[in-house]
């Protein structure tokens, strides 16, 4: 039997803990350490008590020489903390976004491509089962595609705090867009060529725009948008929108009012659980017969035993484990997590430079 894979963990918030959740359960990986500038004056969750902790993120992968570390810190540390665990030896696990510039998220794909160390980016819709057939379903609807996606967040509680934190590191399209960003391109496998951003500012506390929307073009004809708010002012009627529209019809992740006894009641936008909770897939058939009738009616497959948040955040550990003890070529994901990147920074910049941003 291989021995357990020793892991680092940086960052113990709301992600930090679910991927040591996983780390502390799942067989295969050991923690050696956690890590956070502030961890000795809080509170640790119970199961991972016991486990030594460090508040020098340098002096941690110095003392516990780990084979892996696991970064869920705020994205503007990221890259740095990235390239000197791999620098060290180690293979990284990463929340998404690879970085916060361009620059970055090339040197951090370039260094693990030099030390030949496995770089799995956490983009957790890609190990999500029903977003998986959203995305399969999504590419027999022909070409070109519209994709229809938004996540907007109510702030309040915890939320207002970690939501503030974050836009001091990335405005919201950025932070999250590269999540669908991600989703379009896989449905596309086409160029994106051109991006255009608007935004606002409503929030006093924050000192970016709390809201925005992107549009991006693609080589094939297709086009999607993605819309992001945080913020105490943001309405909870419209934040779950996933639609793709092609040719030959629709797909899109709704509430199933025959699995969901307050399905068209959607609250709670900051619960992390509900940003990935799909209840069900509608497939809309476009096809018409001589009356113009729909041939086919509307199919609803439903996803009610989806995995949870703790489960999906399993699945990405088990694929990290899978990575290191299978030697996995991870070009494409590495790839992708650079361009999605890129997408939503052109939109920050047509935001700030009022103009569309044209893609090389």
């Amino acid at each position: 039997m291989s021995d357990p894979v020793r892991i680092l963990v940086v960052g113990l918030g709301n992600m930090g803990a679910s991927h040591a959740s996983a780390y502390h359960r799942l067989e295969g990986f050991e923690i050696v350490g956690i890590c956070s500038r502030t961890i000795k004056s809080k509170a640790i969750p119970e199961e991972l008590a016991g486990y030594p902790l460090f508040e020098d993120y340098e002096a941690a992968l110095a003392e516990l020489k780990p084979d892996a570390v696991s970064i869920n810190t705020w994205p503007n540390t990221h890259a740095n903390y990235a390239i000197k665990a791999m620098d060290a030896g180690a293979h990284v696990f990463m929340e998404k976004p690879i970085g916060t510039t361009n620059a970055e998220a090339e040197a951090v794909v370039a260094k693990a491509r030099e030390t030949n160390r496995k770089l799995v980016l956490g983009y957790i819709l890609r190990v999500h089962p029903s977003w998986i057939r959203f995305v399969e379903l999504g590419k027999t609807l022909g070409k070109p595609l519209v994709m229809r996606l938004n996540l907007n967040q109510q702030s309040s509680g915890d939320a207002w705090m970690w939501h503030k934190n974050l836009i001091d590191s990335l405005i919201p399209i950025v932070d999250c867009g590269v999540h669908y960003v991600d989703v379009m391109c896989q449905l596309t496998e086409a160029k994106p060529v051109r991006v255009h951003g608007i935004g606002a500012a409503l929030w006093d506390a924050a000192d970016k725009q709390n809201y925005g929307h992107l549009h991006v073009t693609f080589d094939d004809g297709s086009v999607g948008w993605y819309e992001a708010g945080w913020g105490p002012m943001m309405s909870e009627t419209a934040f779950f929108v996933k639609d793709i529209v092609g040719p030959k019809g629709a797909v899109s992740l709704v509430p199933n009012e025959e699995v969901r006894s307050d399905a068209g009641k959607l609250s709670d936008s900051a619960d992390i659980d509900k940003h990935t909770k799909t209840d069900a897939i509608r497939y809309h058939h476009a096809e018409v017969g001589p009356d113009k009738n729909f041939v086919k009616p509307d199919e609803i497959m439903s996803m009610e035993d989806e995995p949870g948040h703790q489960e999906l955040c399993d699945r990405e550990q088990e694929f990290f484990l899978k990575a290191i003890r299978e030697d996995l070529d991870l070009s494409e994901s590495m790839d992708a997590a650079v361009n999605s990147l890129r997408i939503v920074l052109a939109a920050e910049q047509s935001i700030k430079e009022e103009r569309a941003i044209t893609l090389d």
